[in-house]
């Protein structure tokens, strides 16, 4: 495996480096990556889905700090295996897909932590609305890709948000007055890319 080690933001006292992928450009793989997220339902059942189309390129800098990622998902993609809830989802009364096709995201920041991970810290954008968001970012590793003399790297983020600050606002109430639908959104991020430059 070849890696670039780094020091880490904490390396001033005493604790270990890290590592990141040899420096470059890297295009995410969208076949064989995952663009998830879950929702609660009720109360103790949780939606999952995810998007199908997306694209994205994350620049490795010699540090976590001059490092970044943007990426893009193309809204109507979104799949929660039940066709009515997935047009429901697409609608107005939650991506309005139609008006704002795409979901966003690009990097303000990349830090090292002290337990190997990176916090990355993000604009998010929905529905025309853009909110920062921090993602517990994960390096997998690095290894040789499908086609010769490739390069893949492997991460995986998470990150949670709250789907009011986006506008989107609707909910069902059921007989005793609870909400069928938590607030809270987790993201389930997992990345191959592979090395363009």
């Amino acid at each position: 495996m070849t890696t670039t080690q780094v020091q880490s933001n904490q390396a001033a006292d005493g604790v270990s480096t890290t590592t990141l992928p040899s420096p470059g450009t890297y295009a995410v793989d969208p076949i064989h990556s995952h663009v998830g997220f879950v929702a609660r339902h009720l109360v103790a059942s949780k939606v999952r889905g995810s998007f199908t189309e997306f694209e994205g390129t994350l620049v490795i800098g010699e540090t976590p700090e001059s490092s970044s990622v943007r990426a893009s998902v193309k809204a109507p993609s979104i799949v929660t295996n039940q066709a009515q809830r997935d047009e429901h989802l697409r609608s107005s009364d939650f991506l309005e897909v139609e008006a704002y096709p795409e979901l966003t995201l690009a990097s303000k920041r990349v830090t090292a932590r002290r337990d190997g991970h990176f916090d990355l810290v993000a604009d998010l954008t929905i529905k025309g609305t853009t909110k920062e968001i921090v993602f517990d970012l994960e390096f997998l590793g690095t290894g040789p890709g499908m086609a010769p003399d490739s390069t893949v790297a492997g991460f995986e983020a998470t990150g949670s948000f709250d789907r009011r600050d986006f506008g989107i606002n609707f909910n069902g109430v059921i007989e005793n007055g609870s909400f069928v639908l938590g607030n809270k959104i987790e993201l389930e991020i997992e990345v191959q890319a592979a090395k363009t430059a």
